[in-house]
C-alpha cells in the first residue's frame, strides 16, 4: 500500500493511539464538587499534556477515550500521567485506564 493511503488511513507509520480511563467518585461528592473536578482534570491532566477527549457520564461515574490533539498517538507516559493525576485526587475512589488501542479501527 502506498505511503499517501497509508496516511490517508492511519495505517502502519501511521497508526494512531488512545486509551480509554474511567473513575469514580466519592457516593457523597455533590453534583457541583462532580463539575468541578471534571473541569480541572480535562484542563490539567487532559489539556495540559496536549490531549483530547471524548465521552462522559454523571456522578459518581465518568469515562472518556483519550487521544493526542492532533495527528499521532498517545503514549505510555499519557497514559501514566493520566493515571496518576486522578489517582493523587482526594475525591477519586477508582481509577481505570485501559491498554493503548487503535483510535481509528476496533480490534
Amino acid at each position: 500500500m502506498r505511503k499517501r493511503l497509508r496516511k490517508k488511513l492511519h495505517l502502519g507509520e501511521f497508526q494512531e493511539l488512545g486509551f480509554e480511563v474511567s473513575f469514580r467518585v466519592a457516593d457523597d461528592l455533590s453534583s457541583d464538587a462532580f463539575d468541578r473536578l471534571v473541569d480541572i482534570f480535562i484542563d490539567q491532566a487532559i489539556e495540559g499534556n496536549g490531549l483530547v477527549c471524548g465521552g462522559g457520564g454523571r456522578p459518581p461515574n465518568w469515562s472518556v477515550f483519550v487521544t493526542i490533539d492532533g495527528r499521532g498517538g498517545v503514549t505510555e507516559d499519557h497514559r501514566r500521567a493520566v493515571q496518576q493525576w486522578l489517582a493523587s485526587q482526594p475525591e477519586v475512589r477508582e481509577v481505570q485506564a485501559g491498554p493503548l488501542i487503535d483510535a481509528w479501527y476496533s480490534v
